[in-house]
């Protein structure tokens, strides 16, 4: 009788093992395309992502670099003070969107411009993203606001 209790708490615990795995691999493999990874115009200088590759992009939005053309689609430069990336946008960009102010997108970068499907814009008048702030200190550039 002991013995079958023994035998039938392995086969618990085996059963219990494969299904965490199982679940850990469906889990991973689910969130493949969700994770984006963020990236300093610096970062993408120098090692260029492949044209496939769906990354965030942070900085500040280059002072004098924002065109708008016909429609909806907008050009601008974004810089972290090492490096400076063009960015192409078609949509409605964030009321808060500026020169000089900082912003993170996400997309591809393609032949050396990054198309942008999303952009997100400060959030009020001090806040910048914490991934974007870090940017810039590494760079020597950022400026803490005032107040």
């Amino acid at each position: 009788m002991k013995s079958l209790k023994k035998q039938r708490r392995i086969q618990i615990i085996g059963v219990a093992v494969v299904a965490l795995v199982l679940s850990t691999a469906l889990i991973g493999y689910a969130m493949r395309d969700g994770i984006n990874f963020f990236r300093a115009p610096s970062q993408v200088i120098a090692e260029p992502p492949g044209p496939g590759e769906v990354f965030r992009i942070g900085g500040l939005v280059e002072e004098g670099s924002l065109v708008r053309s016909d429609g909806k689609t907008i050009r601008f430069s974004v810089t972290d003070g090492g490096a400076v990336v063009p960015v192409v946008y078609t949509g409605v960009l964030p009321d808060l969107f500026e020169e000089k102010q900082g912003m993170i997108g996400t997309g591809r970068y393609i032949n050396g411009t990054f198309e942008a499907t999303e952009i997100l814009a400060k959030h009020d008048e001090t806040y910048m993203p914490k991934e974007v702030v870090d940017a810039l200190k590494a760079q020597g550039v950022y400026v803490a606001p005032e107040g």
